[in-house]
């Protein structure tokens, strides 16, 4: 296939690390490849990241600026057989890059294939996956590879991707086109470098038929054949449609809470940002009306952290259908709110002497902790006696609320403090 004809994403396949668009904490100045290039002492990699940001690009890459021999296999269509044909061929001449694309496909006997070519230095395996290493990789075989994490590609890098094509592009240059409006274009994309250089092949290829010399959403719209949510991470939607997905949740409406999550992850919200606000929702929303909330909201938090898109999107609707279904109760974070305002209406009150704490003779000549009562000493645990400044004493911060656990909570509290706080 010639130059001409090859698709623009070909066309435009960086040759050198400086002309790679993004992932400059892999690929700039002084990064761990650029110095590993430079000294010629490649280790075997994992490229781990999502669709459409380069790891192919960057393999040819190390192998062209290393002047290495380069073999591709693919894990959907190779097996044992096509790895030791190239390991053999890799030993007849210098060392070889044998890159593996979507290497979490082989199984653990292709993968020990590679282990003694790896280990021996008849190879430098470069890998690429959209899976957890972690997971899918041979522990073997992963200790002897370095992990590169690739990202999504940010807006920024997009853009400049974009104008460069319109700018340098031996086909679309001449079509003398401008980007004037890239919400549309680069939310189709969502940080998809080869998902968005198609798009702009086919927006640019209609535009020149049509006499448009603009790139605008109404175009990118036609062309694309779907209507999206242009979402702005940083613009007013992004906090409207949050503001839509807790108070779905708080209202106890799961199928809501489904619908706005899946807005904000179609429009490439930051994934760690929603399961943040969960965590707060939990809290604040759900309280002791069900503690695990809040358990299963820091866990999603973590999972979703660890995972990445697209599998995160399954934890995030788990999380949030269960959270939609939980009782509800606001009064821990109603408690916190009243002590708070409290203290600002009154100043902070001095801490009662059998409270505080005698850790010297002098402090103790001075009273400190003087008729404190240790509460496992009393029946139950317990032994009433004051706990709040003398100006407060009575003063009730939390009103446990009606859900069935917090109720046994009130009883617990009722029990114990009588009548003193009303409970």
């Amino acid at each position: 296939m010639s130059e001409q004809v090859a698709p623009l994403a070909e066309r435009m396949r960086p040759r050198r690390l400086e002309d790679v668009i993004g992932q400059e904490h892999i690929t700039g100045k002084g990064s761990i490849l650029q110095s590993a290039l430079i000294s010629k002492l490649l280790p075997s990699m994992i490229f781990w990241g999502p669709p459409g940001v380069g790891k192919t690009t960057l393999a040819q890459i190390v192998a062209q600026e290393a002047s290495l021999p380069f073999f591709q296999l693919s894990a959907i269509n190779s097996g044992v057989k096509e790895i030791r044909e190239v390991i053999e061929l890799s030993k007849k001449q210098s060392k070889t890059v044998v890159f593996i694309d979507e290497i979490h496909r082989f199984n653990k006997s292709q993968q020990d294939a590679l282990l003694q070519a790896v280990e021996k230095g008849w190879i430098i395996l470069i890998g690429a996956t959209t899976e957890n290493p972690s997971f899918e990789v041979n522990a073997a075989l992963l200790s002897r590879c370095q992990v590169y994490v690739l990202k999504h590609l940010e807006k920024e890098d997009l853009i400049k991707l974009i104008e460069k094509v319109l700018d340098q592009d031996v086909i679309l240059s001449a079509y003398q086109l401008k980007l004037k409006e890239p919400e549309a274009i680069l939310s189709i994309a969502s940080g998809d470098g080869r998902r968005l250089l198609n798009l702009v092949e086919l927006v640019a290829q209609y535009a020149h038929a049509n006499g448009i010399h603009e790139i605008v959403n109404d175009v990118v719209l036609k062309v694309a054949q779907q209507k999206i949510a242009i979402y702005d991470k940083q613009g007013e939607q992004h906090y409207d449609i949050i503001s839509a997905f807790i108070k779905s949740v708080r209202g106890s409406d799961p199928n809501g809470a489904i619908y706005w999550l899946a807005r904000m992850l179609e429009g490439g919200e930051n994934i760690r940002f929603i399961a943040r606000r969960m965590i707060i929702l939990a809290s604040e929303d759900i309280g002791n009306a069900n503690p695990n909330a809040l358990l299963l909201a820091n866990s999603c938090f973590e999972a979703v952290d660890k995972i990445g898109m697209p599998e995160a999107r399954i934890i995030l609707a788990q999380c949030a259908t269960y959270l939609a279904a939980s009782p509800k109760s606001n009064a821990s974070y109603l408690a916190i709110d009243h002590a708070l305002n409290t203290i600002r209406k009154n100043g902070q009150a001095s801490v009662p002497l059998h409270l505080r704490n005698a850790p010297t003779n002098f402090m103790k000549n001075l009273d400190y902790g003087k008729n404190y009562q240790y509460s496992h000493d009393g029946p139950g645990n317990f032994i009433e006696q004051e706990y709040l400044p003398d100006e407060l004493r009575g003063t009730k911060f939390y009103e446990p609320g009606n859900s069935a656990r917090e109720q046994e909570m009130k009883k617990f509290l009722r029990d114990r403090w009588k009548n003193k706080y009303g409970y």
